[in-house]
């Protein structure tokens, strides 16, 4: 076989994986903002309106100390569509206990064209390792139908700042655990601390992870 053939069916095999991602996203996003359709949707919770600072620095003082294991910031994801999709984390647990002991909450939001989608809920796990994290949680508001009280997964890596001078054409990515699924409502008997790959590439925010050190068994 020559190298230009070979050359031809290599870019041809990239780019329908690009075009399969591509639909996976888009498929799980429209379904999500699908599913809270109607003539009266619901607004949107305020702590996923925009991108946050985050909390000030005394009060996060309060809540952990600074090399205890987390995932926290607020991010707006790069859509060519120009549909709105946000994810806000603010996940965390004492170095001194386990993931499964993880608090705090986590809420997104998409707005499209025609339908929006909104959920909130609290922290149920968080591993992270390096610059990644994965974590759960338990929905506890929506507007999206059967999506209540089940529980989602999200991955986050934490690569940057976008836009930023010493991060350029580099930012944070995110997956979520509904990225192969009909939607996050239709994920049964999700486990603990279980998403996708982060895929998505962040447009505007930052999210930061800082590593769980477990002891060398």
């Amino acid at each position: 076989m020559s190298r230009s053939v070979r050359s031809i069916r290599t870019d041809s095999t990239r780019s329908a994986a690009r075009r399969r991602l591509s639909v996976l996203a888009a498929s799980a996003a429209v379904l999500l903002a699908a599913g809270a359709a109607g003539p009266a949707l619901a607004l949107p919770p305020a702590d996923v309106s925009a991108p946050a600072a985050g909390r000030s620095a005394a009060a996060q003082s309060a809540a952990w100390n600074p090399d205890d294991p987390r995932l926290t910031g607020s991010a707006k994801l790069r859509r060519s569509d120009g549909d709105d999709v946000r994810f806000s984390f603010d996940a965390h647990f004492r170095r001194d206990e386990t993931p499964d002991k993880a608090r705090g909450t986590f809420a997104f939001r998409h707005i499209g064209k025609t339908a929006s989608g909104w959920a909130k809920g609290r922290i149920d796990c968080l591993v992270t390792g390096g610059k990644v994290a994965v974590t759960s949680g338990i929905v506890t508001a929506t507007d999206i139908p059967g999506l209540k009280g089940k529980r989602v997964g999200f991955s986050v890596h934490d690569v940057g700042k976008a836009g930023s001078a010493h991060a350029a054409g580099r930012a944070d990515r995110l997956g979520y655990s509904w990225a192969a699924t009909p939607g996050p409502a239709s994920t049964k008997d999700l486990p603990r601390c279980v998403s996708s790959a982060p895929f998505e590439t962040v447009e505007r925010g930052d999210f930061t992870v800082v590593p769980w050190d477990e002891p060398v068994r």
